[in-house]
């Protein structure tokens, strides 16, 4: 599911809604669910009009190849990922030369728990976490500058926990929630 707003009365958007449409249809292809099953949440999908009803139709569904981790590797130049899309339960970013730009406030995060590995030469990273998220830096080590991260005070733990491990070199991490 994506990261919504806490508000199980928030509306949806339309990307939102072609993410579980996509969901629905991928668990259908891998025989997770029968075509009536499909067809039934296609249809609660198509008509919800909240986060609480579009959470509802995928409620059912098997989580997806949690033991699986992406790799995002360049030796010189700019990782990016920004939008509407889909994040493992494991990502690995490796870049020796570079900027890295991860910004989860409108991905797909299907797993209670992400690791984000980091391998980092030169060169800056922004990660932009959801509004609701709980960030754990506590794994990762850097060799020249500190990562910048400041909690959120008033943050309540019902988004996903994102867990930042690995090692950076010369450059910065920043951390930030998003606004909305």
């Amino acid at each position: 599911m994506t990261s919504l707003p806490e508000d199980p009365q928030a509306p949806i958007g339309e990307d939102d809604r072609g993410a579980a449409v996509e969901r629905l249809q991928q668990a259908y292809a891998e025989g997770h669910i029968s075509h009536e099953e499909m067809d039934g949440g296609l249809h609660q999908v198509l008509t919800a009009g909240t986060r609480g009803a579009l959470v509802s139709a995928l409620a059912s569904l098997p989580a997806q190849n949690a033991g699986t981790t992406s790799t995002i590797a360049v030796a010189a130049g700019r990782i990016q990922r920004r939008g509407v899309w889909r994040v493992p339960r494991f990502l690995k970013v490796e870049s020796a030369f570079g900027r890295v730009h991860l910004d989860l406030s409108r991905a797909v995060i299907e797993h209670p728990v992400i690791d984000i590995e980091l391998q980092l030469g030169t060169g800056r990273a922004v990660i932009t976490v959801p509004r609701d998220a709980i960030v754990d830096v506590e794994e990762l080590s850097t060799g020249w500058k500190d990562s910048r991260y400041k909690p959120r005070r008033r943050s309540r733990p019902s988004g996903p926990t994102i867990r930042i491990s690995g090692t950076m070199g010369f450059g910065r991490l920043k951390i930030r929630h998003a606004r909305r």
